[in-house]
């Protein structure tokens, strides 16, 4: 299970690579191609919440075969949940 504060971690060292690139657009496409599973973070009226943007089958595995696999994830943050959608869908096309 991924702790909730890593993941926060996790996505300010994201935003803080991909403010530093001069092409945040290959930036954001290098940090998603080296991990296999990415999960956006995003605010909610509930508080912080995700959302799997890369690496579904990967977790899927995981959780049928109940194994503790090794598997590398990242986390990005979001100002919305629509903005974690299109990311995702983006990947998907």
């Amino acid at each position: 299970m991924i702790d909730f504060d890593e993941l926060r971690d996790l996505a300010a060292d994201v935003r803080i690579f991909i403010e530093a690139s001069d092409d945040k657009a290959s930036a954001l496409r290098a940090v998603v191609t080296a991990y296999d599973v990415v999960v956006g973070i995003f605010p909610s009226q509930s508080g912080p919440d995700l959302m799997v943007i890369k690496g579904h089958e990967v977790l899927d595995h995981i959780a049928q075969s109940q194994s503790a696999a090794d598997y590398s994830h990242t986390a990005i943050a979001f100002q919305t949940r629509d903005q974690a959608i299109a990311l995702q869908q983006a990947l998907a096309a």
